[in-house]
């Protein structure tokens, strides 16, 4: 069984930055897509970020593009998401996730959430205007 905890959330002003960890234990992390997804109060869950098993190939949401890296380690069973110039409504609990297929990618389906099989309980960012 696969479980992700994700850390590194917090309280940050607008303009600051955060980098979010999710450390995975179980299974086989290198062989897998991991994403990030976050969900604001009475909002659904949304795409953030995602890495392929290959690591050099990765998709952003507009909404974050160009203020956020996802990377990877394998060594350490560890996907990241740098974050910088928060905005107020970057605030929502942030979620990791394995996918279910090893060894696949496709940008069609890495940012819907049926795509993962596993997640974490989430991380709280909070960003205060």
């Amino acid at each position: 069984q696969v479980q992700l905890v994700e850390s590194g959330g917090g309280l940050v002003q607008a303009g600051g930055s955060l980098r979010l960890s999710c450390t995975a234990s179980g299974g086989t992390f290198s062989r897998y897509t991991l994403g990030w997804f976050r969900q604001a109060p009475g909002n659904e869950r949304e795409f953030v970020a995602a890495i392929g098993w290959t690591i050099s190939v990765t998709d952003y949401a507009e909404s974050v593009k160009g203020r956020s890296t996802i990377s990877r380690d394998n060594a350490k069973n560890t996907v990241y998401l740098a974050m910088n110039s928060l905005k107020p409504e970057d605030t929502a609990v942030y979620y990791c996730a394995q996918s279910s297929t090893p060894f696949r990618w496709s940008r069609t389906v890495v940012g819907d959430s049926t795509t993962y099989k596993y997640w974490g309980q989430g991380t709280q960012v909070t960003v205060s205007s």
